[in-house]
């Protein structure tokens, strides 16, 4: 009867990466996004409109 070899358990770090470092990553897609979609003037609109809403 033939014998696998035994598997080595290599240890992998953790898949967990710093706020800071998740944050790096994150803003220059968002920062395209903006640009190529127009997400900012959405931003404005929707926080003028919550402005007037809560202002009443």
């Amino acid at each position: 009867m033939a014998y696998s070899a035994p598997r080595m358990h290599t240890t992998r770090p953790s898949s967990r990466r710093h706020p800071l470092v998740a944050t790096a990553m994150v803003l220059p897609l968002a920062a395209l996004l903006v640009v190529v979609f127009g997400g900012w003037d959405a931003v404005v609109t929707q926080a003028s409109s919550v402005g007037v809403m809560l202002g009443r």
